[in-house]
């Protein structure tokens, strides 16, 4: 037996940066409707492979994440606080498998860095963005998480500290220190330092 949905009376769609339906998606899913999720797993599936490789470094270990977050919300929708923006909870469900698939491979080596070069022949500001990118995800990980979740998906403060399961304080101090971190070691490879 499910339990009751929480209502909230108001809903600012707005508020919530809910996409057309979601909220209803969401309760269709509650209901058993398969094809419901199927409309969810198709709207965030790039984002959270984007916060799984973030955490994981590798594309293989984070296309595994990605399956077994979507399964593992899906058996815990009814935990979802409807009151509350949806991106925010998968994503915290994504960073939690993630975090666990770490944990596990502890003994393998993480690959530094999972995209190709790119073609010689790119302009220079596709250059920079790579070699900010490459910065970025040379970071440790308490600096490239807040960063990544930041910049790549556009989180705000708030949902970063949910996310992470930290205090937004802490965000906002591993977001400066991880910022400056980039800006010296772009700096020491003679690029601008106000790239990020």
């Amino acid at each position: 037996m499910k339990p009751a949905l929480r209502c909230v009376c108001i809903f600012s769609v707005r508020a919530m940066n809910v996409a057309d339906g979601e909220l209803e998606l969401v309760q269709l899913s509650l209901d058993g409707d398969l094809e419901a999720w199927g409309e969810i797993v198709r709207r965030y599936k790039d984002a959270v492979f984007g916060v799984a490789l973030a955490i994981l470094r590798n594309r293989a270990d984070a296309e595994d994440a990605v399956q077994e977050a979507f399964i593992r919300a899906y058996q815990q929708l009814h935990r979802y606080d409807l009151s509350r923006r949806f991106s925010t909870w998968l994503f915290t469900v994504t960073a939690n498998v993630a975090r666990n698939l770490l944990r596990k491979r502890r003994t393998d080596p993480p690959q530094r860095f999972p995209w190709p070069e790119d073609p010689v022949d790119v302009t220079r500001m596709e250059e920079v963005r790579e070699l900010v990118r490459r910065t970025v995800w040379a970071l440790p990980d308490s600096y490239r998480e807040p960063l990544v979740l930041r910049y790549w998906h556009e989180l705000d403060l708030t949902d970063i500290a949910a996310v992470l399961r930290m205090p937004v304080g802490t965000v906002k101090t591993r977001l400066h220190r991880g910022r400056a971190l980039v800006r010296a070691r772009l700096a020491e490879q003679g690029v601008m330092s106000n790239a990020i």
